[in-house]
């Protein structure tokens, strides 16, 4: 199973790795030369822009205040989709870009960690809704053709009563006289994000985790820099750019007021939030949506899992910790017993996230009705703003906003090529996925666990499976945590940027939802495994372990409230490891 460590060569590329070292050696390239392009945010539009930038020959830093993805876009619904309910609000140009993404996502750029997904869209009324939904399936399926290549997943079916009762059994027999099957993708959201962090960092760009924009340096009304703080030691230093992007999701409207300007326009929070409920709770060889009074509920399978979400309300505290409340979760468990017919408890609940949407404001008071379109605006001189858009389509939110910082540059700058660049794992993948019996024999591994590392590091596996070669013990699953390795925390912190234990349970790992303990049996395994690796003593060890613990506790707590305002306050009883605000 070739990997991509020897392929390219030291003077055009850097190491495939993205840990401390890389870390230390990109701040001190960040402290000492001014750069063609700063972005500011480590979410799914931030990355991806400091791939695009990097890739058309500009100098590029990344800068991102806590984790790679630790906002939204760690906190997303997992899916890769063209919106089939945007079809019926008549926004075909948003619906066939994002079809379109949906399709290089599967097949070009990242195969190993975008896979396919079917879902079923019930029928309640014989002819004019399965004439109508079956019309809008077409046009989707038309759509995902028209950008040059297959969509990589097969089309919309009809089905009868019988046929779906027999693919879900745990559905009730009186909600539905048919029904509609169609494909989209679904991804590991935090993850993709690491991925593409360290496939910018292997292209050259300086990228940085932990470090906070605290404002920003201007010469007259021109931005020229930002002025940084690494709060791992507690170091502030600038650092200069021709053009800085702001790419903060949420945290548009706070990040702009640093720059002493009025935005032209406001991004409104809207928190959706998920359950995680184990597979055997609900019998069905497939996903299901289905309509509510507000937006849609969608059922999704997710490995021993499923995920069921999402709300839809508006979010005026604390962005970085949003916390599910005990209405938050009636509701959802609400709407999906409506379906079952065995309903769900809430000691069916494993596992509770909650995000926000960055959504653009001042087209509705409502946040299912704001706009999932983006925007890229010139603020001031020197800083590009990008704001809005959908998980799905972050690439051309990338593009675009890389497009208007090159506008303003002196020299021709070459246009974006990120729809051929794979992430990092992905070249080669499908040869080595057809391999994989042969893998699992040659290390001794069940081949379960050669398909997981698969698809969650692609061609990459082959560097878990030399930790597992050097040391046997790091090939056991984590406690209370049976799909995760022990390499796999060695790993995070070593090769994916991983600095504190709640990025691995959290982000690199999704421990801390999918396991009944949400993690706090693994904590003190992994913390030991990550002290090897970052150097920290016994105290520090156990203080990683501490506030996980505690974070744990907070968040059950907050989903006890009846009400935001409850539910934050006690969220925020939680110290972070690092102190941000």
């Amino acid at each position: 199973m070739a990997t991509q460590r020897s392929a390219p060569r030291k003077s055009v590329t850097r190491s495939t790795k993205l840990g401390p070292e890389e870390r230390d050696a990109a701040l001190a390239r960040l402290k000492e030369k001014e750069l063609d392009i700063l972005v500011v945010g480590g979410g799914i539009v931030g990355t991806g822009a400091a791939l695009d930038a990097v890739t058309r020959g500009l100098s590029t830093g990344l800068l991102e205040a806590r984790d790679w993805a630790s906002g939204t876009s760690s906190r997303s619904s997992k899916l890769v989709h063209g919106g089939i309910r945007y079809l019926e609000q008549l926004d075909f140009r948003l619906v066939r870009e994002a079809l379109i993404e949906r399709g290089l996502l599967l097949q070009r750029i990242a195969p190993h960690l975008v896979k396919p997904v079917r879902f079923l869209y019930p029928v309640q009324r014989r002819i004019f809704e399965r004439v109508y939904v079956g019309a809008g399936m077409m046009l989707y399926d038309v759509f995902s053709y028209t950008g040059g290549r297959p969509p990589g997943v097969p089309h919309h079916r009809h089905l009868s009563k019988r046929q779906v009762m027999r693919a879900i059994p745990s559905l009730s027999n009186d909600v539905l006289v048919g029904g509609i099957t169609y494909y989209d993708a679904q991804v590991d959201d935090a993850r993709y994000v690491a991925s593409l962090a360290r496939t910018a960092s292997f292209y050259g760009a300086h990228v940085a985790s932990r470090v906070k924009v605290e404002g920003f340096v201007k010469v007259g009304e021109r931005v020229v820099g930002v002025k940084a703080h690494d709060l791992q030691t507690d170091e502030r230093f600038e650092v200069r750019a021709k053009q800085v992007v702001n790419a903060t999701g949420v945290w548009t409207d706070d990040t702009q007021r640093m720059v002493g300007e009025r935005g032209t326009f406001k991004v409104r929070a809207s928190k959706g939030i998920h359950l995680v409920v184990p597979r055997d709770r609900i019998q069905s060889a497939m996903g299901m949506i289905f309509r509510t009074e507000k937006s849609v509920l969608f059922v999704i399978p997710w490995g021993r899992h499923w995920l069921i979400g999402t709300t839809d309300t508006d979010w005026n505290l604390d962005k970085a910790h949003p916390a599910a409340t005990a209405a938050d979760i009636d509701y959802l468990l609400e709407h999906v017993n409506a379906v079952l017919a065995v309903p769900l408890s809430r000691e069916d609940v494993e596992g509770v996230f909650a995000g926000l949407r960055p959504l653009l404001a001042g087209e509705s008071d409502q946040t299912s009705k704001l706009s999932r379109e983006h925007i890229v605006a010139h603020t001031v001189p020197g800083l590009v703003v990008v704001a809005g858009g959908k998980w799905t389509t972050y690439r051309v939110m990338a593009k675009d906003a890389i497009d208007a910082a090159a506008d303003a540059m002196d020299g021709r700058v070459p246009p974006s090529t990120t729809q051929d660049i794979p992430l990092l794992g992905a070249e080669g993948y499908q040869a080595a996925w057809n391999k994989r019996g042969k893998i699992a024999r040659a290390f001794g591994v069940h081949k379960v666990r050669i398909e997981h590392l698969l698809n969650r590091y692609g061609t990459m596996t082959d560097e878990l499976l030399d930790l597992i070669r050097a040391d046997a013990a790091l090939g056991e699953p984590l406690p209370g945590a049976d799909d995760y390795l022990g390499a796999e925390v060695v790993y995070a912190a070593s090769h994916e940027g991983a600095l504190h234990l709640d990025d691995v349970l959290a982000r690199r790992t999704r421990i801390s939802i999918e396991a009944w303990d949400r993690g706090v049996s693994a904590a003190p395994v992994a913390a030991r495994l990550m002290a090897g690796v970052l150097g920290w003593d016994e105290a520090r060890e156990a203080l990683e372990v501490e506030r996980y613990l505690q974070r744990v506790a907070a968040e059950r707590a907050s989903q006890e409230q009846p009400d935001d305002a409850s539910a934050d306050r006690v969220r925020l009883e939680a110290p972070d490891i690092v102190k941000v605000d």
